[in-house]
């Protein structure tokens, strides 16, 4: 009689799951905002053991710089299939105005905590090093269509139509939004 006992089950193995933790943390901050967001919270979202998201990520600040690159990433992703899918000789002005529509109409909801997580980094130091790679990979983006300093200028003049459209009750025109982008492309053009 052998007095050996049967190895346990082997662990099913979840090679997403810190993944899925940050985009539930992301899910969290979209319901209930930054400052509800908890371990427990997010747990719960992801469907997996509260152990798991302390295992993963040992303070909220691990988590929430987490989710803030996960956004990031999604976002870049999102806007790099959209240059590739700009068509060539498309009106760089028209096709930003393009964008920030998109980003003020149906991803509203995405916009919205996209920007909850990135002025979190404002009192979570933890988070600046995220929201700076984020603004350079957008700024690198917009400069592949002109150059290094316009590129700069219009992911902050982008960005700022971001912020201000989430806060507002109506989405800014079409037209007061393409013709900044025109004063910023063509400096000193009459509009």
């Amino acid at each position: 009689m052998s007095t050996t006992q049967p190895a346990p089950p082997a662990r099913r193995k979840d090679p997403d799951r810190r993944e899925r933790i940050a985009r539930a943390a992301i899910d969290v901050v979209a319901e209930r905002g930054v400052e509800k967001l908890t371990h427990r919270s997010v747990a719960a979202a992801a469907g997996v053991p509260l152990g798991s998201t302390t295992y993963y990520f040992s303070t909220l600040d691990d988590l929430l710089a987490s989710a803030l690159r996960q956004a990031a990433e999604d976002d870049v992703e999102h806007m790099r299939q959209w240059a590739a899918e700009l068509e060539s000789g498309r009106d760089l002005a028209d096709a930003l105005t393009d964008l920030v529509l998109h980003y003020l109409g149906p991803a509203r909801a995405q916009t919205a905590v996209e920007h909850q997580l990135y002025i979190a980094a404002l009192h979570k130091p933890a988070l600046r090093q995220v929201s700076q790679e984020w603004d350079t990979a957008l700024a690198d983006l917009f400069a592949s269509y002109t150059d290094a300093q316009t590129g700069r200028a219009l992911s902050v003049l982008f960005c700022g139509w971001l912020l201000q459209g989430i806060v507002r009750e109506s989405v800014p025109s079409r037209d007061e939004i393409e013709m900044t982008f025109r004063r910023m492309l063509q400096p000193g053009a009459k509009t």
